[in-house]
């Protein structure tokens, strides 16, 4: 199930952004003092009390004001309120409840969500100040004083905002763990809806040849004899150039919201259209996150070909996604739902590759007899010596090397010991990951 969204929102400078990563635990926000540093919606993962929310930093709002970019972040904002289950309005209480903070408060209340009241800047401990009770005056409730610096008060904040939440989201979600989570991701109009479509078997999703159509992530859960899946159907990625219009803008982070939370990301491509440089990009942001991929070829029922077509088109995309070589291709049609039963068991498969554990025994193994192999390189008389390898997690599998000189381990020599490992482990369709360590730092 999708989690809910939290809206932090309220006039610039106020320290939304501040109170964003003191939630997240992460500095994904600018923090600056000058207004309107943050004109974008930035996205953030918050767990209270077993309970997780995506949280959405938004730029200041400016009710009235007639620059180009204070009115752009006003529709980034809008759009926040309105993909959000509960917003938190901040304000601060060293300014007092100014005329703006009235503006938003009323535009707030139009949107018919819960609302929870910030009163950030409250930094002393104890009693709050006084000036907490003239925010009453903004008509929507009770005031939380908040020291977004230092945290006091952020625990009671939580246990409102939970307390708004949908039923649908306050149900155990252990549940969600059985599920292997699949992210459907690519360029608008590649047919991503329709895939989702054919698989849940019901149009849940707006299919049309407009491209962008599909504005939102949805989650479907299916069952089948090949396993549980929940797949994450999310909008189109789309060229920068192309991404002026803010709903745009929006579908681009709910992708990467979508692909943080899958396990297993099936990376569609317009078999018509062939490789463009966008489905790199679009690949890219699955590799970088470390997520299983699959690269599924669409329309092929639409493609023109004899007995040998596939394996040129294969031979052309691997070329093409060089960079990730060890991805599947499978070639399917969302229209006819062909090959649908293969891909659900390729992804059963990269899943198993992506949360795949090796034995510190059996990875020096194959390390010794590498080593003896291919020597390890040397530079101005000095060798590199690798003295024993360890898997430090998976997700994808991360190998950390003790080595005692980190700067002789050339990029080449890590991809050698990475194909010895995939030649013996397979690891198909998940990234890997080295972390190189001298020895006398300390351990990963």
């Amino acid at each position: 199930m999708a989690q809910p969204v939290v809206a932090i929102v309220g006039r610039p400078n106020v320290g939304k952004s501040t109170l964003f990563n003191k939630l997240t635990g992460k500095r994904l926000a600018i923090v600056d003092n000058t207004p309107g540093v943050t004109r974008d919606r930035i996205f953030g993962e918050c767990e209270w009390l077993g309970h997780k929310m995506m949280l959405v930093d938004t730029g200041g709002i400016e009710p009235y004001s007639d620059d180009i970019i204070l009115s752009q972040m006003r529709r980034q904002a809008q759009l926040a309120i309105d993909s959000a289950n509960v917003i938190i309005f901040v304000t601060d209480v060293r300014d007092g409840v100014v005329a703006t903070d009235s503006e938003v408060a009323s535009m707030l209340q139009k949107s018919g969500k819960p609302i929870v009241l910030c009163v950030n800047k409250c930094d002393k401990i104890g009693e709050p100040p006084a000036d907490i009770y003239e925010f009453y005056n903004l008509g929507i409730g009770d005031p939380f004083p908040v020291s977004s610096v230092h945290g006091h008060g952020t625990g009671d904040l939580l246990d409102e905002v939970i307390k708004h939440f949908p039923e649908e989201y306050l149900r155990d979600g252990e549940d969600e763990d059985d599920y292997i989570k699949v992210a459907v991701i690519g360029k608008p109009n590649v047919g991503k809806s329709s895939l989702v479509n054919k698989i849940i078997g019901e149009d849940r999703m707006i299919v049309s040849d407009i491209a962008g159509t599909t504005r939102d992530a949805t989650d479907s859960f299916v069952e089948n004899d090949y396993g549980k899946f929940m797949f994450i159907d999310t909008a189109g990625l789309r060229r920068k150039s192309k991404v002026e219009d803010a709903v745009e803008r929006y579908s681009v982070l709910r992708t990467d919201m979508a692909v943080e939370r899958a396990n297993v990301c099936v990376i569609m491509i317009d078999a018509l259209e062939g490789f463009t440089e966008q489905d790199s990009k679009v690949a890219g942001r699955a590799l970088e996150q470390g997520k299983g991929c699959i690269i599924a070829v669409n329309k092929w029922d639409a493609y023109e070909k004899d007995g040998k077509t596939m394996d040129s088109y294969r031979k052309k995309l691997m070329n093409d996604f060089s960079f990730m070589s060890f991805a599947p291709i499978i070639f399917i049609s969302a229209k006819t739902g062909q090959r649908l039963d293969r891909l659900y068991e390729l992804i059963k498969f990269v899943d198993t590759q992506n949360a795949m554990r090796v034995k510190t025994g059996q990875l020096n193994e194959i390390l010794a007899a590498a080593t003896l192999r291919v020597q390890p390189p040397t530079d101005k008389g000095k060798r590199l010596k690798i003295y024993y390898m360890t898997q430090a997690s998976t997700r994808p599998p991360t190998f950390v090397c003790f080595v005692n000189n980190a700067e002789l381990f050339h990029y080449s020599y890590q991809r050698y010991l990475e194909n010895q490992i995939r030649e013996v482990y397979g690891l198909e369709g998940t990234p890997v990951r080295f972390v190189i360590r001298e020895r006398g730092e300390k351990k990963f």
